[in-house]
């Protein structure tokens, strides 16, 4: 199958408006890691806590920015995740001294913040929706309204809290207790809890935390696995081809990758490290596509001897341009799909995954090829100026002689 037949676009014609773009792009990039948005590490690169919460009903996350700063919990992310349907939200905290000491911090801040918001603040160590089956079970044997054995008050725990986590029904969430009395919790086990228990509106479900020193560590190696790949291909392309076309190759990836970053900063979207991984991704990816590119060029220099190289090179992309299109179209369409209906989790990376393919299949023919062909042309003009000069000193050589 092919799109174009016999195309004959004039690439390196328009390589100026394609400079313009990439000088751009690259350039509010740059302006946003450094004086905008900075470079919104996650936080695998930071260190900090991660809190997932889930409520009864549609939050509001200006209530809740405004509970956790009323408790003293400052610059907290928030953000929606799982389905669209679903009433979770993801809270990111930065890492303290006293949170990296005591892992339960951050999650106990959260419970502390959204109960005093509430309205009716109580103690969350009493709530349903957070405690465990321990604390069930022995708060029903210690008053023993069924005078039965403590088997059963473990049982009616392990009832209580298997239909509170089921993740068919939203997991870690009670509404109220008339859903335990359906459980068929007897009445004086039921009566005992709500004396003892109650049953807030959200729940604090699991928490991530890093610590800074492994969030630098994880920095490091994020960065020498990108610029070992980058050297990795340079020297393969060195050997495979000549050095020009390394350096050409090498130059576009990292545009791609400066480009997707500054995307992020823009953007305000975290850097974790999925997106480290689809970064790494698309380096291979970009690389490959050009590649194909300076392949069909070296095989067209053979046979159009007579030819300029900007006509070699011009032949050689719209000759790859179907194979092009259809490879980077169909990738496209892939993460595109798991950009719109991946989900949270797949946000990050199939972002970068969508940025990265468009710049990097523009790269191949905007970035690397211009720039071969721009040096081929500057070493032939220098070629041509020293030639005199050495046909010159010749000539002196031998009159003195």
């Amino acid at each position: 199958m092919e799109f174009f037949r016999d195309s004959k676009i004039d690439f390196l014609g328009k390589k100026w408006y394609f400079l313009g773009f990439s000088v751009i792009f690259s350039i509010a990039g740059v302006l946003s890691m450094l004086f905008w948005h900075g470079v919104p590490l996650g936080v695998e690169f930071r260190g900090g806590t991660l809190v997932y919460v889930s409520f009864a009903d549609r939050p509001n996350e200006d209530k809740i920015r405004s509970a956790l700063d009323n408790a003293g919990i400052h610059n907290a992310r928030i953000q929606r995740y799982g389905s669209s349907s679903s009433n979770d939200e993801l809270i990111d905290l930065a890492q303290t001294a006293n949170m990296e000491a005591n892992a339960t911090q951050g999650k106990e801040q959260i419970i502390r913040a959204l109960e005093a918001a509430s309205g009716n603040p109580q103690d969350f160590t009493k709530d349903l929706n957070y405690v465990g089956a321990g604390k069930i079970s022995s708060t029903l044997k210690e008053k023993d309204p069924l005078h039965a054995a403590p088997e059963e008050y473990d049982r009616i725990a392990r009832q209580i809290l298997d239909y509170r986590d089921d993740p068919k029904r939203g997991a870690g969430l009670l509404r109220n207790f008339d859903e335990l009395a359906k459980l068929g919790i007897p009445a004086p086990a039921l009566d005992l809890l709500k004396q003892n228990f109650f049953i807030s509106n959200f729940h604090v479900g699991d928490s991530e935390i890093v610590g800074p020193q492994v969030g630098k560590q994880l920095q490091r190696q994020a960065l020498l696995a990108t610029l070992y790949s980058m050297a990795g291909m340079l020297i393969y392309l060195w050997f495979r081809f000549e050095m020009i076309y390394g350096v050409a190759a090498v130059v576009a990836c990292f545009h791609d990758t400066l480009i997707t970053v500054g995307a992020f900063s823009l953007t305000n979207n975290p850097i974790t490290l999925t997106v480290i991984a689809a970064i790494l991704t698309l380096v291979g990816y970009s690389m490959n596509d050009t590649i194909v590119v300076f392949d069909r060029i070296r095989e067209n220099v053979r046979l159009m001897r007579r030819e300029s190289l900007s006509e070699v090179v011009n032949r050689s992309i719209n000759q790859t341009l179907s194979r092009t299109i259809l490879t980077s179209g169909l990738t496209f369409l892939t993460v595109l799909s798991l950009y719109l209906f991946g989900g949270e989790v797949l946000h990050g990376f199939s972002l970068a995954l969508v940025i990265g393919i468009l710049i990097g299949t523009y790269s191949s023919i905007a970035v690397a090829a211009p720039m071969l062909v721009a040096y081929q042309d500057w070493r032939a003009a220098s070629s041509r100026r020293s030639m005199p000069a050495q046909a010159q000193n010749k000539g002196k050589v031998r009159v003195k002689a």
